[in-house]
């Protein structure tokens, strides 16, 4: 009774970073994610969600949705990592054990905390908000409980911008009516097989007997998710090593016997993987698939790609041509995809896709020299010699404008360029965290 477990969840990271470090934006609906044709939404602001636009939609579909004053940029990871570090360099003044979940969220269990009362822990939880948004202008959600699952799921409900602390002795009362989504560990198989059954909430799953729930869900499986259900939660909060490899799997209800079937299931799954891989901020080199067969041996096979991706259709296709036939193989149990080999992007093959090239013309007359395609696009860091910090708000047509502004600037001034101004330079994205 005296654990308190917090789960911080900094809101709408990525597109809050952008709004904080390029205050033009703030208040406006921002996408950060691919340019390209078969870009995806790596990150969208509480204002653009407001229009049904999502993060890992692809851009195609959230580009319609955008509003007219709506803005897309490129992701910047090293200024979302720098930010990140600026946050949890606040968290462990207070709670110097964290277990980071990714660069916007994690779990700690601070000492001060041990036998603390409600009104205490809340107390606690508002300064620890107050302390981030001061010193970092960043905004955090938080949650706290008397475990991992508890604060997760309060963190979750107190968004946007809000603190939930669930009272010890409550937890059962305070899960009862979720839906069984809510608990970490339950996917849309699980959720199927429950709802087989008729259980749609978590206070069902944890009125289900133990029996019920191992024939349901399987046995460790089951066992642990129904006592989750429960409000019980004694795993301890412990540091992470840096993420090596993110992955999703699916165990099928019934055996997969035929490839199209299974290519279909792996594209979903290699979905799943993708979404984790954003979240985390990283690109992946290779690719890897798990294949369970039917007597439950597991085969996996692996192929690095040449440069760092988080093109989700580069790394689908990758894990496609993996596959093995069941006809050959055998029915297949269970699938997995993982993308390991990450690193952070410097500049990702994601938003750099080549367009289309231009068809050949043959003609007898002199042909007109092309206009020079612009070196700048929207969301590039530059420096000027006599402005200093901006970033790029449009280009095209031999000119560029940039916006000179930056995290403690306030909404700058912007200024048009020819594209070639020899005092207009590329910057470093921490340029704007100064």
């Amino acid at each position: 009774m005296g654990r308190w477990v917090i789960h911080l969840d900094l809101d709408a990271f990525y597109a809050s970073a952008e709004q904080l470090t390029r205050p033009t934006l703030a208040g406006r609906p921002v996408l950060v994610g691919g340019l390209g044709p078969r870009g995806v939404v790596a990150g969208a602001s509480y204002e653009s969600r407001a229009f049904g636009i999502r993060s890992a939609m692809p851009m195609a579909q959230a580009r319609r949705l955008l509003p007219a004053n709506g803005v897309i940029v490129p992701p910047r990871f090293r200024v979302y990592e720098r930010l990140s570090q600026e946050v949890f360099a606040v968290v462990t003044e207070v709670a110097p054990v964290l277990e980071k979940i990714s660069l916007d969220e994690a779990f700690a269990e601070p000492p001060s905390l041990v036998g603390a009362s409600f009104e205490e822990v809340t107390e606690f939880c508002a300064s620890l908000r107050a302390r981030i948004r001061a010193e970092t202008g960043l905004v955090a959600s938080i949650g706290a409980g008397n475990g991992k699952q508890i604060a997760k799921i309060a963190s979750d409900e107190a968004k946007p911008d809000g603190l939930l602390v669930v009272p010890q002795g409550t937890e059962r009362e305070f899960l009862a009516p979720l839906p069984v989504r809510a608990l970490w560990g339950i996917g849309p198989v699980a959720e199927g097989k429950l709802r087989f059954i008729g259980v749609q909430t978590l206070g069902q799953l944890a009125a289900l007997s133990e029996a019920d729930a191992v024939a349901t869900l399987g046995g460790v499986v089951g066992r642990d998710l129904r006592r989750l259900a429960t409000g019980a939660d004694d795993r301890p909060v412990a540091g992470r090593a840096e993420t090596k490899q993110v992955s999703a799997e699916t165990t099928f209800d019934t055996d997969i016997k035929d490839l199209p079937t299974l290519r279909a299931e792996v594209r979903r799954i290699a979905v799943g993987a993708h979404q984790r891989l954003l979240k985390a901020g990283r690109v992946a080199r290779t690719v890897v698939i798990k294949l369970r067969h039917t007597d439950m041996h597991t085969v996996t096979r692996s192929e690095t790609i040449s440069a760092p991706t988080d093109d989700l259709a580069e790394l689908s296709a990758t894990a496609e041509r993996l596959l093995i036939d069941p006809a050959e193989f055998g029915g297949v149990r269970l699938a997995g995809v993982a993308y390991s080999g990450l690193s952070v992007p410097h500049q990702d093959a994601l938003f750099t896709l080549a367009a289309p090239s231009a068809p050949t013309v043959v003609s007898s007359a002199p042909a007109p020299a092309p206009a020079a395609p612009s070196e700048w696009r929207q969301g590039d860091d530059v420096v000027h010699a006599e402005f200093g910090t901006g970033w790029v708000q449009g280009a095209g047509h031999g000119r560029v404008t940039v916006r000179f502004e930056h995290r403690s600037s306030g909404p700058g001034v912007a200024r048009t360029f020819p594209q070639t101004d020899p005092a207009l330079t590329r910057g470093d994205p921490g340029d704007c965290l100064r």
